[in-house]
């Protein structure tokens, strides 16, 4: 993975092809929004419970892969009751929908970076999904790669409390996977 002869553009490492696996303990994802009609921001994480990270040999290969897998009900903001109604049947239906699941190939280089497309499911409805690749590092055996993205929850059918729940949620990943 690398971005070569883009002014501005940050030049990657490029990790060794193979399988990486996600170690969750490393790993983070991290949200922000907005709530009471734009006027208060709201932070919080997700877990990411298991992964993998498949790694072609070469960039022209397109063999890449990312499969992510978050538990819906390690949502936390930080305040308990709100955690639990976002957990709830209103929002993400952690009891239903336990999983949320981020699958993509790549990445793709451009003039602004480097992407990785894919398809994000929540509530059971699956929906195409670009991560914005930032800082990727590879040393040994350890992948880094840091990533955000936009999340519009009414794409997967949460549209409870419009106006006073974000619409959006800004994304921002820091995953480390290991051979």
């Amino acid at each position: 993975m690398r971005t070569e002869g883009t002014e501005g553009a940050e030049r990657r490492d490029e990790p060794p092809p193979g399988v990486y696996r996600i170690d969750p303990d490393a790993s983070s994802v991290r949200f922000t929004t907005r709530a009471m009609f734009g006027l208060l921001p709201v932070r919080g994480t997700f877990s990411i419970d298991h992964g993998q990270i498949s790694i072609a040999e070469t960039d022209a290969d397109d063999g890449s892969e990312v499969d992510a897998v978050i538990r819906a009900a390690s949502f936390a903001s930080g305040i308990a009751r709100r955690d639990e109604h976002v957990r709830s049947a209103d929002y993400l239906n952690a009891a239903a929908h336990p999983e949320i699941r981020f699958s993509g190939r790549g990445p793709r280089h451009g003039t602004a970076g480097a992407t990785v497309h894919g398809e994000l499911t929540v509530l059971g409805v699956t929906r195409p999904m670009v991560l914005t690749l930032g800082a990727v590092a590879a040393d040994g055996t350890r992948l880094t790669v840091g990533a955000t993205a936009v999340v519009d929850r009414y794409a997967f059918g949460m549209t409870k409390a419009k106006g006073m729940t974000g619409r959006r949620l800004n994304i921002d990943l820091e995953v480390v996977a290991v051979r």
